[in-house]
């Protein structure tokens, strides 16, 4: 049974074409991005409602192997900022489940501003009862929650601890469950830098001892510009499966505009002609 999980935040971003999709049109995307990572995690449905016949159409153009993480929309963790939300998490389960068992993971993500309030992460996990087919895991930005009462509660609702690592928000590395959440949104510029040799080292090294101590491991590299969380991702990959390090094409920096065209990247897998799949919504450009 596979116990690492590796690919990106979102798969729906022009600048990378010159990284991954060269020519091929927008509506095969996520048949590329799905034929070349391990997993995708959905950043629209942060944002929005998505329609059931698009988790059907996503689930049924992706491999057999293939798992999605689901981000919990801001309404739970924004708007209401985990109070009584109740009825917006069932109105996304209902939504989500039409990916079936592709659907491996949930998760939440607070705002930086939101400091630890332990009655309402109760009322929270007494609502994730009702969606307990799935894994689910928190991402605190705020080094308040970073505390022995919040790792109780988290361990003993088998909830992990998102592990969020920014240049502009804490990074706390709690296990709580035997599941393992990393969300790598660029070290030193926030979706912008990419994570150096060494740095990957790290992470797979930390990924392959907790793989060692029974727990299913997810990392999803947001750092989107650049085409950095595509290398990143196939990197530390590599690194785990003792691979070759994948040769990147040149790096084409976001002030510059994609060309559009461009060859196919080297580690890409070819793939035969299927009917268009359903893509993600571009996220906000107020990105959290």
């Amino acid at each position: 049974m596979r116990r690492l999980f590796v690919g990106t935040s979102g798969w729906v971003y022009a600048g990378w074409r010159e990284h991954l999709y060269a020519d091929t049109p927008v509506r095969r995307w996520l048949e590329v991005a799905s034929r070349t990572f391990d997993a995708l995690e959905i950043n629209g449905s942060f944002y929005r409602q998505i329609k059931p016949e698009t988790y059907q159409r996503w689930a049924r153009e992706t491999p057999d192997d293939f798992v999605f993480a689901l981000k919990g929309h801001r309404f739970v963790t924004h708007y209401k900022r985990l109070k009584d939300c109740e009825d917006s998490i069932g109105r996304l389960r209902d939504q989500a489940k039409h990916l079936g068992p592709k659907l491996r993971s949930v998760v939440w993500q607070l705002p930086s501003n939101f400091s630890v309030d332990l009655p309402r992460l109760d009322g929270f996990l007494r609502s994730l009862d009702a969606w307990r087919d799935v894994r689910h895991a928190l991402e605190l930005r705020h080094s308040s929650w970073f505390v022995d009462a919040v790792a109780d509660r988290l361990r003993e609702a088998r909830v992990a601890v998102c592990m969020g690592d920014a240049p502009d928000f804490p990074l706390w590395r709690e296990v709580t469950t035997d599941l393992v959440y990393v969300r790598l949104h660029g070290h030193t510029r926030k979706y912008a830098s990419s994570y150096s040799l060494p740095h990957l080292r790290r992470w797979a090294a930390d990924s392959e001892r907790w793989i060692d101590e029974g727990r299913e491991v997810q990392v999803y590299f947001d750092n989107d510009a650049e085409g950095h969380a595509v290398r990143n991702a196939l990197t530390l990959r590599a690194i785990v499966d003792g691979s070759p390090l994948p040769v990147p094409p040149p790096v084409v920096h976001s002030e510059r505009a994609a060309s559009g065209s461009g060859r196919a990247a080297p580690w890409r897998r070819r793939i035969a002609p299927r009917p268009a799949p359903g893509w993600n919504a571009r996220r906000s450009t107020a990105r959290t």
